[in-house]
């Protein structure tokens, strides 16, 4: 991993078995102390509200408030509790650099936190570094771990892309078939799935086929599955946005019951109820989870507790309504990454913005995430100099309308080599 330095890392929440407790009490009874050390630690929240990562960003929202309601009910960081202050980007790159604008100028944030949609964190990262505000993503793309942005930026909450397919190329392969035709969104994200599952694949000494790129606009998918080459044995999806429950219903209308078989990434029916009519033929199919959404057998006090709190059943979706599906693939970063912004305040005792270096240096000196509360997804390595977590990946089955995981990745399968040392770059 390139990080060689182990430096005892603080615990999140002190006695974290006293959180469930801690939980009933109000808000007002933990910061009564009033005074400027228990003024409130300001976190802008980047949120797509609107625009194509909308049902992302409604979930998003949901899990910052359930993580952010833990912390502050358990006395919150270094006894000050946070304040979220949302700003909606639209799903949009502009929007994303002036929504930073105004968390650093306007609002006095102290950090910056949630980005998701690749284009979006590309054309936000540039302006972070400009106001000197730490940005803490909740994406996916390889732009952090490539060198490709700045030291404001990080991604300690979620595995980005490339670790993903590489950790699971070798199961395909294995077990699914060698030739793969890939269909993927024409921006950053799908660019990422093409180049680094074509380079997994290869070193299984499998090959991508045809590679599908559909406009991010597109509402009707058709058109496209003629491409799909005849000895295609794999057919590997990834698409995003609201029209991803067409394209599913529309492939599985072109191949009837002779389809290849098919590996999804769960962005492609995140927020969509597997239950709907037109997805019956995804049954015996598979997709990558960043994070289970149905429970499963050996479901840990961890995700139940992460479940509970966030308000979602033991089918992903949302308690007080069966039909409101979760983006629970995904949206564990968030919960994740607040609570890794706690861990880091903490360790450099966070004052305020003259403290935002010393912030960032302390989250680069984190390593081990253990399993538990705060990171419910499962253990994680976090590797300071290239500022992106290690996780682990999950494969699993559509069996009876519901996904049962079959194959969890180690974390060992998803390392890389390093691209960058941003520890090395000046504030």
């Amino acid at each position: 991993m390139g990080n060689n330095s182990l430096p005892t890392r603080r615990k999140i929440l002190t006695g974290m078995a006293a959180v469930g407790a801690a939980a009933t009490l109000p808000d007002v009874s933990r910061f009564a102390h009033a005074g400027s050390h228990s003024a409130p630690i300001k976190i802008g929240f980047q949120v797509h509200r609107t625009g194509i990562g909308a049902a992302y960003g409604r979930w998003y929202e949901r899990t910052t408030n359930a993580a952010v309601g833990v912390i502050n009910d358990a006395g919150g960081i270094n006894g000050r509790p946070i304040e979220i202050i949302a700003e909606d980007d639209g799903t949009d790159p502009k929007r994303g650099a002036e929504v930073l604008e105004k968390f650093a100028n306007q609002h006095g944030c102290d950090v910056a936190y949630g980005a998701l949609f690749s284009h979006v964190v590309i054309g936000s990262a540039p302006r972070a570094a400009e106001l000197k505000l730490p940005n803490f993503i909740v994406s996916e793309g390889h732009h952090v771990a490539s060198g490709m942005l700045n030291r404001y930026t990080l991604q300690p909450g979620i595995t980005d892309v490339k670790s993903q397919v590489q950790a699971m190329a070798p199961w395909v392969a294995s077990n699914l078939g060698k030739k793969v035709t890939m269909i993927f969104p024409d921006f950053a994200f799908g660019h990422n799935h093409r180049d680094f599952f074509s380079d997994a694949i290869e070193a299984q000494g499998g090959q991508v086929v045809a590679k599908i790129a559909i406009p991010p606009t597109e509402t009707s998918f058709t058109k496209y599955f003629p491409q799909i080459p005849r000895e295609t044995e794999v057919i590997y999806h990834v698409m995003v946005g609201p029209s991803v429950l067409t394209f599913v219903k529309e492939m599985g209308e072109f191949f009837g019951p002779s389809a290849p078989q098919i590996f999804g990434f769960v962005d492609s029916l995140e927020a969509v109820d597997f239950a709907s009519p037109g997805l019956e033929f995804l049954e015996g199919s598979h997709f990558w989870e960043g994070m289970p959404r149905y429970a499963q057998p050996d479901q840990t006090e961890f995700d139940k507790f992460y479940r509970e709190k966030v308000g979602v059943d033991e089918n992903g979706a949302a308690v007080d309504d069966p039909k409101d599906v979760s983006t629970y693939g995904h949206m564990f970063g968030c919960w994740e990454t607040l609570f890794t912004i706690k861990d880091g305040m903490e360790a450099c005792d966070y004052k305020g913005p003259a403290d935002r270096s010393k912030l960032i240096e302390a989250v680069e000196a984190i390593t081990d995430m253990p399993e538990s509360r705060e990171h419910p997804q499962g253990a994680k390595l976090f590797n300071g100099k290239t500022h992106q977590v290690f996780g682990p990946q999950y494969i699993s089955q559509v069996e009876g309308g519901k996904m049962v995981v079959k194959h969890t990745t180690s974390l060992e399968d998803g390392f890389y080599p390093d691209e960058v040392d941003y520890t090395t770059q000046s504030f």
